[in-house]
């Protein structure tokens, strides 16, 4: 398989769970959207944080969100209206999604820091079958950088209280020595 054939591949079965888990489980991370972590000597970092994957063009999805979680004073009626419009058409074209996965963490995250001190990662996603090992360069987002404020503001839907001091990590896979089903 091509390393563009396995980035397709994970792109579409990464849309395929997150559709699932938008439709059938209110939008609560499934396995397969929470990788596991080990650095490049093999040691276990986490055992699963929860990625997102981001558009290519970003800002419509991202001023919706934001729209969404600054017009309702009740974070139940924000998550309803950000719930509805994930589980529309939002993940039906995998071609519209980047490869770089996108993680939030917290200002002080012990594991962020980590990540960005090391040389790099390998984020392992499983479930049903299906099972990618990706070996990732891992940079920190800045948060001018449209993906970052994609990852804000999904994160705020369903926790509208995040402060703005955050760390958006960018992950992104080496397609070259990917291993994918």
């Amino acid at each position: 398989m091509t390393p563009e054939n396995l980035c397709n591949q994970f792109l579409g079965w990464q849309c395929r769970i997150r559709q699932i888990a938008m439709r059938e489980d209110e939008g609560r991370p499934s396995i397969g959207m929470r990788p596991g972590i080990v650095d490049g000597s093999g040691k276990i970092l986490s055992n699963g944080i929860v990625t997102l994957i981001t558009r290519k063009l970003p800002q419509e999805s991202t001023e919706f969100f934001k729209f969404q979680v600054q017009k309702h004073n009740d974070p139940q009626d924000t998550y309803k209206k950000g719930l509805t419009y994930l589980q529309s058409t939002h993940y039906h074209r995998a071609d519209e999604f980047c490869d770089e996965l996108s993680a939030l963490f917290s200002p002080a995250s012990v594991l962020a820091e980590s990540l960005l001190n090391s040389s790099g990662c390998i984020l392992t996603f499983e479930q049903f079958t299906q099972k990618y090992t990706l070996p990732c360069q891992v940079r920190r987002l800045e948060n001018d950088i449209p993906m970052y404020q994609a990852t804000l503001w999904h994160n705020r839907l369903f926790n509208p209280t995040l402060s703005d001091d955050v760390i958006v990590l960018g992950f992104k896979p080496d397609w070259n020595v990917a291993n994918g089903p």
